[in-house]
């Protein structure tokens, strides 16, 4: 069964740095890829970045590359996302999915389930 949870957010100040987890279950075969979206309040929800669970390739928005490095680590069944150079614009509710969707990318395969985390709260701000 596909199921995610997510950790690591917080509050962070302007410049500063976080790493969010989003720990994945069962085998790295039930998951073509898992992609970080967030929601910023009054916004719709967006993607930030995605890692391909078939090739390792990754994908970011053109406001989270260069800041943002996703990774994975299987031994762990985790999926992180490194993040620096925050700002307020970052504020919002981050989930991890088991999809690959943003404005510059879009990743899909048939035969996956669709399984979303709770989402952890980012806040920036002094």
């Amino acid at each position: 069964q596909v199921h995610l949870v997510e950790s690591g957010g917080g509050l962070v100040q302007p410049g500063g740095s976080l790493r969010l987890s989003c720990k994945f279950s069962g085998r790295t075969s039930d998951y073509y890829a898992i992609g970080w979206y967030r929601q910023a309040p009054g916004k719709e929800r967006e993607g930030v970045s995605c890692i391909s669970f078939e090739d390792g390739t990754t994908y970011y928005t053109y406001s989270a590359k260069g800041r943002f490095t996703i990774s994975r680590d299987d031994a762990e069944n985790t999926v992180y996302l490194q993040m620096n150079q925050l700002s307020s614009d970052d504020t919002a509710l981050y989930y991890c999915a088991t999809k690959c969707t943003g404005e510059n990318y879009y990743r899909t395969k048939y035969g996956y389930t669709e399984a979303w985390g709770q989402g952890t709260l980012v806040t920036v701000s002094t």
